[in-house]
């Protein structure tokens, strides 16, 4: 009997959605939020998960996030609920990694078909890599192993300290490094013709860049620079490719790396296109927050970082920036202490961002 966690806060949505599995000859568990949820896909060890999006304690694109960097778990087929039917989280859920995505209200054949598909997709997968030796292949690879691989990439390899605002790398120079960072946090960003900057992406601490040149024997196409005091490890294109073309694990994992962060600076720069400017200082805000803190469940998220480097993310002029910000003091979303931002409702911000 296969196994399915729904992970959903409005109890009557849960119980109907618990006795329609149940009926359909499923094992059912359930939790009533994000925190719950996980301590129970730990516990139960599902087969799927359904997972309501907006929740309290944790979110469902956190709890998501949580389960990617949870070798045991980041199998499982995931499918989204939601009331919000907005193509941006349909983006955003699919770019994390789940499987499929329903609003609600939804159709009980609906629903049944498309967890029926996720499980059989996942059991060809499993079966297709069934060895004959007396290793059981149950997944396309092990992330368990894929993650060694890496950190063993970083170890005794150069180590360069760099300052707040130090540049790495600038477009147009020779790709010979995969950068990964020891500590510290890195921005990806572009200059347009008139001089503007625009960070796309932001590099944390155990996360690596520099590849897409690497890969494409390229060129960098874009600039790098430090948000504050920096360690990185400098690791040889010709080691990196040694484990790329030769490990599988490896392989697969800096594809899935790859994919998500195309997705990411893709939807930020449709972001930067079309959204409000409070929307892009929210999400700014909101990027550096979580990027800098592992715990998603915080009430309060101090930020450090300069006036000029939130304005890139948003995508914004700093003197634009700064009214928003005041807007956003007056309206009890943040404080302003000094150079320090100090977000007091993390879920309002979320919320202007849609």
């Amino acid at each position: 009997m296969k196994k399915i966690l729904v992970i959903e806060d409005n109890l009557e949505v849960r119980e109907n959605l618990c006795e329609i599995l149940e009926l359909s000859g499923y094992e059912v568990s359930s939790a009533e939020n994000g925190k719950l949820g996980l301590k129970k896909a730990d516990e139960v060890l599902p087969d799927l998960i359904l997972c309501d999006v907006m929740m309290p304690e944790l979110d469902g694109f956190g709890v998501l996030k949580i389960l990617n960097k949870t070798a045991k778990l980041n199998h499982i087929p995931f499918i989204f609920l939601t009331a919000k039917a907005e193509k941006s989280d349909f983006r955003k859920g699919m770019g994390l990694g789940a499987q499929d995505y329903i609003s609600k209200p939804f159709d009980d054949v609906e629903l049944l078909e498309a967890i029926e598909m996720r499980l059989k997709k996942a059991e060809r997968i499993n079966s297709s890599f069934e060895e004959s030796s007396d290793q059981n292949l149950q997944r396309f690879f092990s992330d368990a192993r894929a993650q060694k691989e890496l950190e063993k990439l970083s170890l005794d390899k150069e180590i360069r300290q760099f300052s707040q605002k130090d540049i790495i790398y600038e477009e147009g120079q020779t790709a010979r490094w995969l950068y990964y960072v020891v500590e510290g946090q890195v921005k990806e960003y572009q200059i347009n013709e008139y001089g503007k900057e625009l960070t796309t992406q932001l590099i944390n601490q155990g996360e690596f860049f520099g590849y897409f040149p690497l890969i494409k024997e390229t060129a960098y196409g874009n600039n790098t620079a430090c948000t504050n005091d920096t360690t990185l490890r400098l690791i040889p294109k010709d080691d990196f490719f040694l484990l790329l073309y030769n490990n599988r694990d490896f392989a697969a994992k800096f594809i899935k790396m790859i994919a998500n962060r195309a997705e990411e600076i893709e939807l930020k720069l449709i972001d930067v296109a079309y959204s409000s400017v409070r929307k892009k200082v929210a999400n700014a805000l909101c990027t550096f927050a979580t990027s800098n803190n592992s715990d998603e469940n915080k009430d309060h998220y101090e930020i450090n970082v300069s006036r000029d480097d939130l304005a890139t993310m948003a995508g914004t002029a700093k003197e634009t920036l700064i009214r928003t910000l005041s807007d956003f003091k007056s309206e009890g979303l943040i404080k302003i202490e000094g150079k320090s931002l100090v977000i007091q409702n993390l879920n309002q911000l979320q919320n202007l961002i849609g």
